[in-house]
């Protein structure tokens, strides 16, 4: 009993004071040299702001085309996270996305990255949207080094050092 009435609380809450978190995990592949990077973010929210950014309806859920949803998808994120390892910008590659429960995962890759010592990482998605957004990210090195930050709007921008 003590847990439903516990869960029935959390639900009651989140209604009352909604919360907006993405959470970025950035993972070295050292075997293929490649940086790993999924985004979760809420899908309503992000299909609201890539409705307001291309002023057209946009259903990440159903696509009705599903070219144009990730090119949509890819543009916004490429645009509001940047990272750069050892002072360098990385290019990342949008790989896709696939909706699970109420949130969209985003996949994108960058190659050929050896072992590096320092990541900086902008992150500002979803800042337009709400003034309390939360960034969480986190970095797993070549070596399975987890280190994680907390980005709260309006900062944007974290540097971890391994």
């Amino acid at each position: 009993m003590g847990i439903l009435l516990y869960k029935w609380l959390f639900v009651a809450w989140t209604i009352w004071h909604p919360f907006y978190v993405s959470v970025t995990e950035i993972r070295h592949n050292a075997t293929s040299n490649e940086v790993q990077v999924s985004c979760r973010i809420f899908a309503d929210d992000l299909e609201n702001v890539l409705k307001k950014q291309n002023k057209q309806p946009v259903d990440i859920i159903h696509p009705s085309n599903r070219t144009q949803t990730d090119s949509l998808i890819s543009g916004y994120i490429n645009k509001h996270l940047v990272i750069r390892i050892d002072g360098k910008v990385v290019k990342l590659n949008y790989l896709g996305y696939k909706i699970e429960e109420e949130a969209a995962w985003c996949f994108l890759e960058a190659e050929n990255i050896k072992t590096f010592k320092q990541i900086h990482v902008k992150n500002d998605i979803l800042y337009t949207e709400h003034a309390n957004q939360i960034n969480m990210i986190h970095v797993i090195s070549q070596d399975d080094v987890r280190k994680s930050t907390k980005l709260d709007n309006p900062k944007a921008d974290a540097d971890i050092q391994f």
